[in-house]
């Protein structure tokens, strides 16, 4: 499997069956979508910056909500969670997707608000590839990501949601949660290439480019 990242919480997972995109955004965030196709879209909640439907090319399947669904032998289950710390009261809902896809098993938090409860670390129990927001604000900051990281406990580690030159909302820096993760040089790669075979024993941070 090939991971971009197309910027804010928006990636590219291609297979050698299906292609899914997560996430994808409107103008309003910075970043550029580009012209991007695939056979599924997941969408985290509801804001303009994740729910970008119609940018996405390819008459894609687009998985909204919690649940479990089987589209193009990828298997996705969508968990409930919050976009805040109040139980939804300030942001609202927001869908962690468990995506088994290549033999492998990734996680897209979305814009998860809080750290999860021990019922869904529980959920997330198999997860290998974590897709983590760091950047604090309108979700989990630096340290709680460290905390969430913790308890998921993935082999590989991808960070998002977090400041670069390109976004126009103020969040915090990788850096801080490079620095709570206890690293002091990780040297941004443009995709990570990953399959069951190459997964690492030992738990790593991989930074992706933004490719827009």
């Amino acid at each position: 499997m090939e991971i971009t990242w197309i910027g804010h919480a928006c990636f590219k997972l291609r297979g050698k069956e299906a292609t899914l995109i997560t996430d994808p955004y409107d103008k309003s965030v910075g970043y550029n979508l580009g012209r991007q196709t695939a056979d599924i879209v997941t969408v985290s909640h509801e804001h303009a910056d994740h729910n970008f439907r119609e940018g996405i090319g390819g008459s894609p399947k687009v998985v909204d909500g919690p649940g479990e669904y089987d589209i193009a032998g990828v298997l996705i289950t969508g968990i409930s969670t919050f976009h805040d710390t109040e139980g939804g009261k300030k942001r609202g809902k927001n869908t962690v997707y468990l995506i088994e896809m290549e033999d492998l098993t990734i996680c897209h938090l979305g814009d998860l608000g809080h750290v999860p409860t021990a019922e869904q670390v529980e959920l997330l129990s198999s997860v290998q590839i974590l897709l983590v927001p760091v950047g604090g604000r309108a979700t989990i900051d630096a340290s709680a990501a460290v905390e969430t990281i913790s308890l998921i406990q993935p082999k590989i580690v991808i960070p998002m949601h977090y400041k670069t030159e390109a976004l126009k909302y103020d969040f915090e820096p990788v850096d801080k949660f490079l620095k709570e993760m206890g690293l002091t040089e990780v040297h941004p790669q443009p995709k990570l290439s990953v399959s069951k075979t190459n997964i690492p024993e030992n738990a790593q941070v991989v930074v992706l480019d933004y490719k827009g």
